[in-house]
């Protein structure tokens, strides 16, 4: 499917979104995205420098494309988590028999945003929490809801939220998204950098993912930049 999903990014453009819709590939989600409620449990907001969140939500175009527009984040890179350094590569990562999941790391000043905050805005806008092992067209463990925890820390928040937002109901279905532990990231290859902010007018890019950054600008104003943050890629 991942390789599917390429050629009909890539090849057919803006111009073929009507036939992307004719071979049954639609939006990642039919209903209208809302905020949930902020984290009970967080880290403080802190002065100390910068951390990292690996989160995995689906096709990482649309994942690192939301981040680049999150105040506090200096980069959002798009990559491989999950599984072994000798297989994170687009194609046999796209078998979905590596372990690995499209994830992005995200960079972040918890002095502007917290982890919890990231979290918020990941279940509010990037995942659908209860899709299993797919998200919206693209199907396969590799399109996974994830998060990979650096530390206890981000393991404690991480699972508390899960628990938070399971209790109060908020979602149709049960959360599917797990916690992970961190095993590895590996950057994905450089033609899926900025592939969002390189290729705005691509068919997958308008119906699947432009949608969520402009749910992160009108649920979250305050924690919206609209220039993105790009990766610096050769």
């Amino acid at each position: 499917m991942s390789r599917a999903r390429f050629i009909l990014a890539t090849v057919l453009g803006s111009a073929g979104i009507a036939a992307v819709a004719l071979l049954g590939v639609h939006p990642a989600g039919a209903a209208e995205s809302f905020a949930v409620p902020a984290p009970a449990v967080d880290e403080p907001a802190s002065a100390a420098g910068t951390e990292t969140a690996v989160l995995a939500g689906g096709c990482f175009w649309g994942v690192q494309g939301v981040f680049q527009h999150v105040n506090g984040v200096s980069q959002a890179e798009s990559g491989y988590a999950g599984g072994a350094k000798e297989t994170a590569d687009y194609e046999t990562v796209g078998t979905g028999s590596t372990g690995h999941a499209e994830s992005v790391r995200i960079t972040y000043d918890p002095a502007k945003v917290t982890y919890g905050r990231l979290l918020q805005i990941y279940f509010s806008v990037v995942t659908d929490p209860t899709q299993l092992d797919r998200q919206g067209p693209d199907v396969g463990s590799q399109y996974r809801s994830a998060i990979f925890a650096q530390n206890a820390d981000q393991q404690r928040i991480a699972a508390a939220y899960i628990a938070q937002l399971s209790q109060a109901n908020v979602f149709p279905a049960p959360i599917m998204t797990r916690v992970e532990p961190n095993t590895g990231f590996f950057p994905a290859e450089a033609y899926h950098q900025n592939y969002l902010d390189s290729h705005p007018t691509s068919a997958y890019i308008v119906m699947n993912d432009k949608p969520k950054v402009d749910d992160l600008a009108r649920l979250f104003p305050q924690r919206y930049r609209d220039q993105p943050v790009l990766v610096s890629v050769a």
